[in-house]
């Protein structure tokens, strides 16, 4: 699951023991005594969600990603802002972890990893040293806390508010009460500043346009081209100031402690001590 040029990759899921399908929040998803998660709840559907959608070879997932794409996509600084905004070997919990960008880098350095994704497809990417679980991010409820939560890709811009709220609210009720939430946010300008390109290891990735559609939601265009493929993704996106984006954090139980890059793009947030805000008055 991401969205951007930024974001997130066969053995199929449904056979491997390692992996668990989780349905709606409630069910009991503790691990057993072996640390692998059980199978538990209603499969995660592979419908497309409305509003996305995706072109080019190989599978599509639910929010128009395309497995093969996200598998050539190279690492970029996430491993490194992670690693330094967190405890060593801390156990973390990923949120839309796709193919394993990000998520091996992070095993690598030590890291307890569990990989959340609710495409079978990205997650038949993952190593199998990885713990995976199959899950739409805003339904997980895995009965457990952990030392950090990370919702990267910018899914924080989900345009249904919803969903965002769904999301944040996972990230609160796994994150341990002495623990972090890191969130990936987009740039306060990057649906203005359209189109634009960047180099993607041996590909190009772009934002061709960002076009509203009401409510203060944009159905952004994305393609994408390496040697050999080209790929598109259409996905909806709720632009956030600074102030907006607090302020869902809050609403979630969240509060921002500091953010960690020049770009104010990732940001660590805590357990809020207070309960959490409502919706302001509209």
């Amino acid at each position: 699951m991401g969205n951007g040029t930024e974001s997130d990759d066969g053995r199929n899921p449904d056979d491997d023991e390692r992996t668990s399908d989780v349905g709606q929040a409630g069910h009991d998803g503790r691990t057993g005594h072996d640390g692998q998660a059980r199978d538990v709840g209603t499969q995660a559907g592979d419908a497309r969600r409305p509003g996305y959608d995706g072109t080019g070879p190989g599978a599509i997932t639910p929010d128009g990603c395309a497995v093969e794409m996200w598998s050539l996509l190279p690492v970029r600084d996430e491993p490194d802002v992670i690693g330094a905004a967190v405890p060593a070997g801390a156990s973390l919990l990923e949120l839309g972890c796709g193919v394993g960008r990000v998520t091996h880098p992070l095993a690598d350095r030590g890291f307890a990893v569990t990989a959340v994704d609710e495409s079978a497809e990205m997650l038949a990417r993952v190593r199998p040293d990885v713990r995976t679980v199959r899950s739409p991010i805003e339904r997980l409820d895995l009965g457990e806390r952990f030392d950090v939560v990370l919702l990267g890709s910018f899914l924080v811009h989900a345009g249904d508010p919803a969903v965002r709220q769904g999301l944040l609210e996972t990230c609160r009720r796994h994150v341990a009460e002495d623990g972090c939430v890191l969130v990936q946010r987009e740039g306060e300008d990057w649906h203005r500043t359209v189109p634009r390109e960047r180099r993607l290891g041996d590909g190009w990735g772009r934002i061709l346009s960002a076009t509203p559609v009401g409510d203060g939601v944009n159905s952004v265009l994305a393609e994408y081209e390496f040697p050999g493929g080209r790929w598109t993704q259409t996905f909806l996106a709720r632009p956030l100031s600074t102030a907006a984006f607090e302020q869902a954090l809050a609403e979630a139980g969240l509060t921002v402690e500091r953010y960690l890059t020049a770009d104010r793009t990732w940001v660590l947030a805590r357990p809020s001590t207070e309960p959490p805000e409502g919706p302001p008055n509209r």
